[in-house]
């Protein structure tokens, strides 16, 4: 269905979990997860609301920053937290004795810690992956190549591309794993019922199925834009040191991080040719992120969504 459909425009957004959907409204959060016995449980997520964060964080670029590590947070969390729903009578399985000593040790908190070790150890990947790697690589062929060393231009167009196409094996490979491929559904489920609800239309299964599973707030558009910033930001860093340019592209990451926030931001609110150029990249890369949900994926999309809808529709921070 064509984006000039809809009638309103929202700040409601969600993310995909572990045979769930968690949703983020003006009011609180909820996820709802297709539990063992195939019923759907909702809960609602503690977490600050829009209005309750710092003032300095809801100035233009500040709030990206803010809003990025604040969805890092909220989504490790739930998507925990569906993993628990989701496996509940997984405690029936003999543990090994490598398990029960860990449980011994942890105790209840065994699962956030190895969910947390899990996280750092994929954040510290992705440093190198996105970070250090594409230097080290241009770096390399500069060196089999002298005529590449000293252009900057070209450097940061290798490394940019790099980096994209990194991202784009690895979604595609995460996109062959069964578990993963029902995570994307769910993706799909979301950004549909989000439409609908835009739509201002009844939140069925056959509403929402209508709707087109490509939406312009999506994760993956904001992190593609990224990508794309950094390739420009690139272009400025006249320095060629693995090291000192690695740095100094970490260090770029907040400014990159609000200018792509507020891209997707007004790619949300407005529906012109300039925000359906700004939105492309991201909508061509959902097509490998999100996947035609079944009717019981939109079920736990809709639920999800039900438990954060406003009252007064007037309040929600857009």
């Amino acid at each position: 269905m064509s984006k000039k459909s809809k009638t309103k425009y929202t700040s409601i957004g969600g993310q995909a979990l572990i045979e769930g959907v968690m949703m983020r409204g003006p009011a609180n959060t909820a996820l709802a997860v297709r539990v063992p016995d195939g019923s759907i449980k909702v809960e609602n997520v503690d977490c600050p609301l829009p209005s309750e964060r710092p003032a300095v964080f809801r100035i233009p670029f500040l709030r990206g920053i803010y809003s990025f590590f604040d969805s890092m947070r909220v989504g490790s969390k739930t998507l925990m937290r569906s993993a628990e729903l989701a496996g509940e009578d997984d405690g029936e399985e003999e543990l090994s004795p490598f398990e029960q000593k860990l449980n011994r040790i942890f105790g209840e908190k065994l699962f956030g810690v190895i969910m947390t070790l899990a996280m750092i150890l994929g954040v510290a990947l992705a440093l190198l992956l996105f970070f250090v790697v594409p230097t080290a690589a241009y770096t390399g062929l500069s060196m089999l190549f002298p005529a590449l060393q000293g252009n900057i231009l070209l450097r940061s167009a290798f490394e940019g591309v790099f980096k994209i196409v990194i991202f784009v094996l690895y979604i595609f490979l995460c996109t062959r794993m069964k578990d993963m491929h029902r995570v994307f559904e769910y993706h799909g489920a979301e950004h549909k019922t989000i439409f609908c609800y835009e739509a201002k239309q009844e939140l069925t299964v056959e509403n929402v199925r209508k709707f087109r599973r490509f939406h312009p707030r999506c994760g993956t558009s904001f992190l593609i834009v990224m990508l794309l910033i950094g390739i420009i930001v690139g272009f400025c860093i006249q320095i060629e040191t693995i090291w000192l340019r690695t740095l100094i592209r970490i260090a770029c990451l907040p400014l990159i991080m609000g200018f792509g926030y507020e891209i997707i931001r007004f790619c949300g609110k407005h529906d012109n040719l300039l925000t359906r150029i700004l939105s492309a990249p991201g909508m061509w890369m959902q097509h490998i992120t999100t996947f035609e949900p079944d009717d019981s994926q939109i079920e736990c999309a809709i639920a999800a969504m039900k438990a954060v809808i406003p009252e007064n529709s007037e309040g929600e921070i857009v």
